[in-house]
């Protein structure tokens, strides 16, 4: 999991990083808020941001801002680190699009345990994609059925594309997920009980 931390007081940071770094993540670095954006910017920006509040150039709270109109970062998990602790700065960080809020000084294992819960919600969203264009995928593989379709008039065998004839149920089976069973209905019991008297 790659993970942007910006960060303008270069201790934090480079404690920041050296934790990250230890716990398994790719660690991008930003100085301030200006170089976390254009690192936001990149094809294939970090997923997972921890944005200090104060900033030079530009606030975490502004990159959040900017962060939730780009396409590519609406889904990321934003941590805010900060000295503010205030219920109404915390408000004021998650209605800019945090996710999360941490106060300085962190302890490194609060840290930690919100990260996880960062990489667990990525996980879970990017499972949840996956679900979807699955479902997106089938329901294209049904519209196949849709349309007009040939089909002989006296035996009722259905034309593929490659002009090659089928039993509807043969057919139908090939491009669905459809079973048949068989069975025989009234009309039809009638007509052969009709033809056995006959014959």
């Amino acid at each position: 999991m790659k993970i942007l931390i910006a960060e303008d007081d270069a201790v934090t940071r480079r404690l920041l990083e050296a934790s990250l770094s230890r716990w398994g993540y790719e660690v991008v670095a930003a100085a301030d808020g200006a170089q976390a954006w254009d690192f936001l910017q990149a094809p294939d920006p970090p997923q997972l941001i921890i944005l200090d509040w104060c900033m030079p150039h530009m606030e975490g709270v502004q990159v959040c801002r900017q962060a939730r109109q780009r396409q590519s970062l609406r889904s990321a998990y934003i941590i805010l680190l900060t000295s503010r602790g205030a219920k109404m700065d915390i408000v004021r960080g998650l209605e800019a699009g945090a996710d999360d809020y941490i106060t300085k000084p962190f302890h490194p294992d609060e840290l930690r345990a919100r990260v996880q819960v960062g990489c667990r919600v990525l996980r879970l969203q990017q499972a949840l994609t996956e679900r979807v264009r699955q479902i997106e995928d089938a329901l294209t593989s049904v519209k196949t059925l849709q349309g007009l379709l040939p089909i002989c008039s006296y035996c009722k065998k259905i034309r593929d594309d490659q002009n090659y004839w089928h039993r509807v149920e043969n057919y139908i089976a090939g491009h669905s997920e459809i079973r048949f069973s068989h069975g025989v209905c009234p009309d039809c019991r009638e007509k052969i009980k009709a033809d056995l008297n006959a014959a």
